[in-house]
């Protein structure tokens, strides 16, 4: 099996709220605080400049994505994002990764729950559409 395959599990509620942890800080991070710091640099030279109205957070986020355009647009090497299929997987080795992944589910308490819940909810739906199938025929 390949050494580099990652696979990201989030399990139950505590991995949700650590996922949405995640992508809340990497927001604030990389979207939020320098939206803010290029808000007060523009309000800084507005201050100085007698025309130039102050911004806001939102437009200061606005002003660093215009930037962060900017950049990729012009700069002298291109961004290249290519979406495709591993090719350093055997099909031995996929077979092996989701035998992991369904022995793992298969140990899940709740994810087995709610498996038989929903088989229990296909076969109630099922029996409802026999019944009205069997009562329009009368």
């Amino acid at each position: 099996m390949k050494k580099n395959l990652n696979v990201i599990q989030i399990r139950g509620i505590k991995g949700l709220v650590v996922a949405g942890l995640i992508v809340c800080c990497l927001a604030a991070g990389f979207i939020v605080f320098p939206g803010w710091v290029w808000m007060h640099i523009w309000n800084f030279c507005a201050h100085y400049a007698d025309n130039l109205p102050s911004i806001g957070l939102i437009q200061g986020i606005l002003l660093w994505g215009i930037i962060v355009a900017a950049y990729f647009t012009f700069r002298r090497e291109k961004l290249v994002v290519c979406v495709r299929s591993p090719k350093g997987l055997s099909e031995e080795e996929l077979k092996t990764v989701f035998a992991d992944i369904k022995k793992q589910a298969q140990d899940d308490p709740v994810l087995q729950a709610m498996m038989k819940a929903r088989e229990a909810e296909l076969k109630i739906t099922e029996s409802d559409k026999n019944e009205n199938e069997t009562s329009k025929k009368d």
